[in-house]
């Protein structure tokens, strides 16, 4: 999905529909197609009431965790958006703003921000949002029997959340209630105030309510699997869930106690879809709105009484080259010396054996093109946009192979570590349509002509839930693996590539990629340039070890039924308070 239909945001894995379904193309197209669309449907009057259809594009059925605690896959944030709502607005450069259900204050000389819940926020049970329900979410994150991959080393920048995570406290000492658990204010105690702070998606501090009164009576290591939280979940965004077909759909109607006030649809129904049939549904108007799978873009773009709409997406692909594992008891990464995987050399010459640029002209219509940053080209100044990226060049890959001493066994063709042994890299992607396995086959055959033994894991493409369950429990078979990042909000990349971080997936861990993120993230960087500086070391720092390899962005294009206004993609829209059916 389009990440930034959730206010999870970068807090969540990404399916790879964005991976291996959204098209780009050549450079020269670029600007024509930014020119094409517009991020927002024309407005016109609305006609409150009637039942809007989405669609919710899965290969796989979504796992049906609706907690923002713990959910970690983007299919369940979608499937949950009508209701999910984050405590903050914010505009359309990801500052956070005072027009959401709560405000943020920052205390510089206490190192504290306070949070601040509007007067009228319910759940859609009725019961207020209280102080209370937004600590408890932080007892979710860091209680030790939850394991939630949601809690990250970030968060320890609160005072007492490392202890409580430990099982040494019984409560997180830096989170204060000062009008008491049903009060409407909440204090966080930093160690340090962030830059990061003041944008949303920052993981410094966490972005959710759960309701304490509904969820207290359920022992934390059941939550993931109880009924309030799979079948019957409370929200206090603008719709309440009625009712829920796990893996298929969910159906909604109106909150009564939505704090911004009545919202125009009388229903909701989400519905899954694979994305094999996306085209065909839209051209048959099976749904009111419906992402377009983006190398079908040309299929579709004729059809009558739709309006695309469309943005460059923030979310990149990549490649990972796994050199550790997760420790859950240390609750950091963990690398290994002895990875096959832990050689520069063997890394960029995979990627310099990619065509990328070959694939992208050839498969797709300008809708999917090559990245050269970890940093998206949207943050500005933070992107180095002199950054090079690694072009196909067979002859430089077979190089750094032969100087690193990656000779070919003469029997087979395929080169063996530089200690003798055989060499065998197991690839991990998963399934999103019907063109990754020749697409990754593609990039496996390539490989072979450097003389490298690349293979599926398990022979093919997985199933994307259990390819998520693979890489969360660092599957030690996995040795490079293929997935999407949306990084909405704040620049910063620690969240994806930390020592403490459950969604630095190459496993990686280095003295100066910490030293790095900690000065991107200092108090230092409330100055801009120095923060400019620091981002562009280490993305210059990330190209040289290659420990993780971006590919290609895209741009995200969404279908919506000429008769749906106030549907938008930019990021200040409150698409589901706002959009309704039009008059006509």
């Amino acid at each position: 999905m389009k990440m930034s239909k959730s206010k999870l945001l970068s807090m969540v894995l990404v399916s790879s529909t964005m991976l291996t379904i959204t098209a780009c193309g050549k450079k020269n197209n670029d600007s024509a197609m930014s020119k094409q669309f517009k991020q927002t449907v024309p407005h016109k009057a609305i006609k409150s009431g009637g039942t809007l259809t989405y669609a919710l594009e899965n290969d796989s059925p979504f796992t049906g965790i609706f907690l923002a605690e713990l959910a970690d896959t983007s299919p369940d944030a979608e499937a949950a958006a009508p209701g999910d709502e984050g405590l903050f607005a914010m505009d359309d450069h990801y500052r956070i703003t005072d027009q959401g259900a709560a405000t943020l204050k920052l205390n510089h000389k206490n190192q504290t921000a306070e949070i601040t819940l509007k007067p009228k926020v319910r759940w859609s049970d009725g019961h207020p949002v209280t102080a209370k329900d937004m600590e408890y979410a932080y007892e979710i994150l860091a209680n030790p029997k939850v394991k939630t991959t949601q809690y990250t080393g970030s968060l320890e920048n609160i005072k007492g959340m490392a202890e409580y995570h430990q099982g040494k406290a019984k409560k997180i000492s830096g989170i204060e209630m000062p009008q008491g658990p049903t009060g409407k204010k909440l204090v966080l105690h930093f160690k340090e105030l962030k830059p990061a702070m003041l944008n949303a998606g920052n993981g410094f501090f966490w972005e959710h309510a759960a309701p304490y009164h509904y969820l207290k009576d359920v022992p934390f290591d059941k939550l993931v699997s109880s009924p309030q939280v799979r079948k019957h979940p409370l929200f206090y965004g603008p719709y309440k869930m009625d009712h829920t077909v796990q893996g298929q759909s969910t159906s909604w109607s109106r909150n009564p106690y939505y704090w911004r006030g009545r919202p125009h649809f009388d229903h909701v129904e989400m519905s899954t879809i694979s994305t094999k049939n996306a085209s065909a549904a839209i051209k048959n108007k099976k749904f009111d709105v419906i992402d377009v799978v983006n190398q079908q873009y040309d299929q579709v773009k004729n059809t009558k009484d739709v309006n695309f709409v469309g943005k460059k997406s923030l979310m990149y692909s990549f490649l990972a080259f796994k050199v550790g594992k997760w420790d859950q008891k240390l609750g950091k990464n963990v690398q290994d010396p002895h990875s096959k995987m832990n050689n520069p050399a063997l890394r960029k010459a995979m990627a310099y054996g990619m065509n990328i640029d070959q694939v992208n002209q050839r498969l797709f219509h300008g809708m999917r093109y090559r990245v050269n940053s970890l940093i998206p080209a949207q943050f500005g100044k933070y992107s180095d946009k002199k950054l090079p990226v690694y072009s196909y060049n067979l002859a430089k890959a077979n190089k750094l192979l032969d100087k690193a001493g990656y000779k070919k066994d003469r029997s087979t063709g395929y080169r063996l570590q530089p200690n003798g042994k055989k060499l065998t890299i197991n690839l991990a992607v998963h399934y999103s349509d019907t063109n990754v396995e020749s697409l990754w086959t593609n990039y496996m055959q390539q490989w072979k002509k450097l003389g490298l033994h690349v293979r599926f894991l398990n022979g093919r493409p997985m199933e994307f839930n259990n390819w998520v369950n693979a890489v969360k429990s660092s599957d030690p078979k996995i040795d490079v693996l293929a997935n999407a990042w949306d990084p909405s909000g704040d620049p910063s990349p620690t969240i994806f590539y930390g020592e403490k971080m459950p969604y630095n997936f190459a496993r990686f861990v280095s003295p100066t990629n910490t030293k790095l993120l900690e000065e991107i993230d200092s108090k230092k960087s409330f100055d801009e340039n120095y923060r400019v500086k620091k981002m562009h070391e280490w993305q210059r720092w990330m190209y040289n070890n290659a420990y993780v390899v971006p590919t290609n962005s895209s741009y995200a294009v969404t279908a919506v039924n000429s008769k749906v206004t106030g549907w938008s993609l930019k990021p200040s829209a409150h698409v589901w308070y706002e959009a309704g059916f039009t008059k006509e």
